[in-house]
């Protein structure tokens, strides 16, 4: 293993023809920085290049390779959560429910919003919880409330037409932040990711701009105040001045592609139930209760004694959740992962979840002693893995029969996911599979950013057919002056690049 250098300069190897990475890790925007390296042959184990590869760096969304192994791991790729329906009590004659309807949440991510109709999950390069009026945002085609209306239609379908009201069992586990950007409640029931999804068009000039919004649900009221200029930059936002009221302000040029803006909601649990209500209501399932009524789960049984199953949602495989988390770097999905592997076991609480996390990686033979999570997403502060640890966890999944499901999951180099806009002109496109990582916060003293972590980590197929093994990360990085979170990003394609030429 190479010494590390004091300089911000990677060291050329001194036994094989490895590439001048200093041509990347040398520009002037890297003077402060600190950079970490670790290449191996993932057949043999060799150690091709390190520096600083035993350090601990923030690895921003690199932490989720550990939590979807886990995951994987713990779960298995062919593994489907079960979302069930529920009834308190008897059926009378004419369909009439002397009782309650129970959806129970199971943890599943999409709760069919996403199906792709193959049996998969639908995945766009640049996901819905990141919009915030990103250009490169498009939506998923399918019904955010498509999974709803299964279940309510297999409620009509099981003869009941009427029932007391709609309870919502949420206590798989207990709720908690999220980390990194996105939504920022971690919820065990979710519609359309806890968010409201407005896309705004462009009309005429000083005209209103169109603005649609989904998942359509009662009570809820959509303003659009957003004007139409000839000339000029997208500048939207959302407000909620009042409950079920959303008001959107600003403007939009004309020519701009849709636009999507997006609010979390304050109560995703009522916000399930709500929707759900909506679809029985519709599937012509009339229910007493009203839709604003508070979630009654005190009226539910502690151990679910005398609940009759009436309707259930299978979802899609645990393999299309783990791809659709590593494509697109779903914050909200991965920080479940330990909350939903440690439910299986009766708690569902993060910290044990974690701690369960780290017996399946050291299962899975990561030097465990070389990572610190405090999350599964990336965000959190107490986020810390090794180069090493990291290369080590990506050549030890290898040999687990999940392999060829997690491989695929991750984004390719100029090709999809958030990779799709990085090295599209590199020689190594489509050649590299790995997962980015992107982390900063704001530097009030200076009005600007700091990007506390950039990383990279996946396998290479190389120009000379070998299967590269890597992991690259910089931590700290101003951003100003040219120097964005893309440019770096296309700086840490450019090293996968430098790799795939070199071996």
């Amino acid at each position: 293993m190479l010494a590390a250098l004091p300089a911000c300069h990677l060291p050329r190897p001194d036994t094989s023809p490895g590439p001048d990475l200093s041509v990347v890790t040398g520009k002037a925007a890297y003077r402060h920085a600190h950079w970490g390296l670790h290449v191996e042959d993932r057949h043999t184990g060799e150690v091709l290049l390190s520096w600083n590869g035993a350090r601990l760096f923030a690895p921003a969304s690199n932490t989720k390779l550990f939590s979807v192994a886990a995951a994987f791991e713990a779960l298995g790729p062919d593994f489907r959560f079960e979302t069930p329906v529920y009834r308190t009590g008897p059926v009378r004659d004419g369909g009439v429910l002397d009782g309650h309807l129970v959806l129970r949440a199971s943890g599943d991510f999409t709760l069919g919003g996403r199906d792709d109709g193959h049996g998969g999950i639908q995945v766009t390069d640049s996901d819905h919880i990141y919009a915030r009026g990103n250009p490169h945002t498009r939506l998923t085609s399918a019904d955010p409330l498509a999974g709803l209306r299964h279940l309510a239609a297999r409620v009509r379908a099981a003869g009941i037409i009427r029932a007391r009201d709609v309870i919502v069992d949420d206590r798989i586990f207990r709720p908690c932040a999220s980390t990194g950007s996105g939504p920022r409640q971690v919820t065990p029931i979710a519609i359309n990711d806890n968010l409201l999804d407005f896309v705004v068009r462009p009309t005429a000039p000083r005209q209103s701009a169109r603005v649609d919004w989904r998942p359509q649900m009662s009570g809820i009221r959509v303003e659009s105040r957003v004007t139409t200029v000839a000339h000029g930059t997208y500048d939207v936002q959302v407000s909620r001045p009042e409950p079920g009221l959303y008001v959107l302000t600003g403007s939009i040029p004309m020519g701009s592609s849709p636009r999507v803006e997006i609010h979390e909601v304050a109560d995703p649990t009522a916000m399930a139930r709500r929707a759900f209500l909506d679809c029985l209501r519709r599937a012509g399932v009339e229910i007493d209760a009203d839709a604003a009524a508070p979630n009654a789960t005190q009226r539910l049984p502690a151990d679910g004694a005398g609940l009759q199953l009436v309707a259930s949602l299978v979802s899609a495989p645990f393999a299309a959740a783990a791809r659709l988390i590593l494509k697109t770097s779903h914050n909200l999905h991965a920080s479940a992962l330990p909350l939903l592997i440690e439910s299986r076991h009766g708690t569902g609480e993060l910290q044990r979840g974690l701690q369960r996390e780290r017996m399946l990686l050291h299962s899975l033979g990561v030097a465990t002693d070389e990572l610190s999570f405090g999350g599964g997403a990336g965000g959190a502060r107490a986020d810390m893995a090794t180069p090493r640890a990291t290369v080590q966890l990506l050549r030890d999944v290898a040999s687990r029969p999940w392999f060829e499901a997690f491989r695929d999951a991750l984004p390719v180099l100029g090709v999809d996911g958030t990779l799709a806009r990085v090295g599209t002109d590199s020689a190594a496109r489509g050649h590299v599979r790995a997962k980015t990582g992107t982390y900063y916060v704001y530097d009030a003293m200076h009005q600007r950013s700091l990007l506390t972590s950039k990383a990279l980590a996946g396998y290479i197929h190389t120009r000379r057919g070998r299967e590269l093994v890597f992991s690259v990360v910089v931590n700290n990085v101003p951003l100003a002056q040219g120097v964005t979170t893309d440019s770096i990003g296309e700086d840490l394609g450019r090293i996968s690049s430098l790799l795939y030429d070199a071996y």
